[in-house]
This record gives C-alpha cells, sequence and structure tokens, in this order.
C-alpha cells in the first residue's frame, strides 16, 4: 500500500463508504480504486484528485496533504542519474536492491537524511 492509498482508504473508513461506493461516485471501476489504494497503479490524475477532495468535501489544507501524498507515492519510481557521480548511481542501485528489505526504523531514519538534506545548520 502507498501513503496515498493509506490515506484514501482512512478517509473512506471515515466516511464509511465502501470502494464500491466512492468508485461509483467518482466515475471509475471499483478495480481501479483499489488497485490505486493498494499500490499497483500509478499517480492519479489530478482531476481525479480533485474528484476525491470534493467527494470526501475535506478542507484545502486536508487536500493539499493528499496531494502531496499522491505524487509520493508512484510505486515505480525511476531515478535518473545520467551526468552525476558513479557514486550517486550505485547508491540508488543499492537502495533499489535492497528496499524491501529495510525495516521501518531503517526507512525512517533515511527519510529524515534526506528530510534534512541541504539544510543549513
Amino acid at each position: 500500500m502507498t501513503p496515498f492509498g493509506e490515506a484514501v482508504r482512512k478517509l473512506r473508513a471515515r466516511k464509511g463508504v465502501s470502494q464500491k461506493e466512492m468508485a461509483a461516485a467518482l466515475n471509475v471501476t471499483p478495480a481501479y480504486l483499489s488497485a490505486l489504494e493498494h499500490g499497483k497503479r500509478g499517480t492519479p490524475t489530478f482531476d481525479l484528485l480533485q474528484r476525491i477532495a470534493g467527494y470526501f468535501n475535506i478542507i484545502w489544507d486536508e487536500a493539499e496533504e493528499l496531494f502531496l501524498l499522491a505524487r509520493f507515492s508512484d510505486p515505480r519510481v525511476v531515478i535518473d542519474t545520467s551526468g552525476l557521480a558513479p557514486e550517486y548511481t550505485a547508491l540508488v542501485n543499492r537502495l533499489a536492491g535492497r528496499i524491501r528489505s529495510l525495516d521501518a526504523a531503517t526507512i525512517r531514519e533515511l527519510s529524515l537524511v534526506l528530510e534534512n538534506a541541504g539544510k543549513s545548520g
């Protein structure tokens, strides 16, 4: 499941609607909505994101957060390291090869490193 899929699932639970009900209201198939929630589909279109925000009648800040989660939820990421030093390419390939074996604590640590990268101290 992606961060976006998890957020949509929580919104559905909060509203008390099934995937089938939500899919019908958004004019998408239940299979598509399920695949989107489970990270088997790429990032939804901006139009669909707007319809989802409208469906849940969420305020601007919450909608913005949902849009950001969608942007970071594409399950198949391509990282272009052309023109960068060899160690950049090695790093992303090592990460790609080991991502499935990293535990939650390591993911949190790596996320913090990325979040703080470039910040002047």
